[in-house]
């Protein structure tokens, strides 16, 4: 992967800017990246931190760009893409937008079909994110190759061979932060109504989901043998999983993942409509 990429970003938020924050400097020279948006202030910064240059409209710096960063929200994505298509050519198109489709951008860039879809997650905003990637049939070697490199400035990457899944991987981690939120709220409030107190149980739940998710990370064995040898049968942990079993609280979390993946199902028609 060459160093002087450049790279066009249309929306310069949060996930935006983490990116940048990964690639400046090591994937590419910060005067190499060019980031579009309408907010004055947020431009200003990430120049002043970066070294980008930045434009409120779509320009020629972004007509001269490899590589087009769509990270706007889906809603905006249509009319994004309408100012946008004058200057497109060969460039990859990367697209960070939860629930549109490759199709649909693709027949709002005219055909064009140098395009990657991507869903990161919000750990990308401290380089640990995960983030499913499909390509489109258009998308040689060597683009595939940037959009690796870009979407692992923040963590790591897992390629899909059909876009559908990339439904499920929204499911599993593209909400999946919110999952772990939840539960940490759950273990904070018990902690809280055994005694502890709010600091104390934040702590303890914090970090105990820390370390348990280091530690499956770092293990070669199944997760649910890492549970096993947590769990003595007739012990506290015993107690609790008999209880969550009980309360078909699994049964309960697969349930809202298949939720969570036929929304985007839905989002994607929704936002695809003409």
């Amino acid at each position: 992967m060459k160093n002087n990429l450049k790279i066009a970003f249309i929306g310069g938020g949060n996930m935006a800017t983490a990116l940048i924050g990964g690639l400046a400097g090591k994937l590419t020279a910060g005067a190499n990246i060019h980031v579009v948006d309408i907010n004055a202030d947020a431009l200003s910064k990430l120049q002043s931190q970066f070294g980008v240059t930045t434009s409120t409209g779509i320009d020629a710096a972004v007509a001269g760009s490899e590589v087009v960063v769509l990270a706007v929200k889906p809603q905006q994505m249509k009319d994004v893409a309408a100012q946008l298509r004058p200057h497109i050519t060969g460039q990859l198109v990367l697209s960070i937008a939860a629930g549109i489709r490759a199709a649909d951008l693709s027949r709002w860039l005219d055909g064009h079909s140098a395009i990657v879809r991507t869903m990161p997650n919000t750990p990308a905003l401290i380089g640990k994110g995960i983030t499913g990637i499909v390509a489109m049939s258009g998308v040689n070697s060597e683009q595939r190759s940037a959009a690796d490199a870009i979407m692992k400035a923040v963590g790591a990457t897992v390629w899909l061979s059909d876009e559908s899944l990339i439904d499920p991987v929204t499911a599993v981690s593209g909400s999946g932060p919110a999952y772990v939120f939840y539960f940490i709220e759950a273990m904070q409030q018990a902690a809280e109504e055994l005694g502890l107190s709010t600091q104390q149980g934040t702590e303890l739940a914090i970090a105990t989901f820390v370390g348990a998710a280091q530690l499956a990370a770092q293990s070669n064995e199944p997760v649910s043998l890492l549970r096993e040898r947590v769990t003595s049968k007739g012990g506290t942990t015993y107690a609790a999983l008999t209880s969550m079993d009980e309360s078909g609280v699994k049964a309960a979390i697969v349930k809202a993942m298949k939720a969570a993946s036929a929304r985007g199902r839905e989002l994607g028609e929704q936002f695809g409509q003409d």
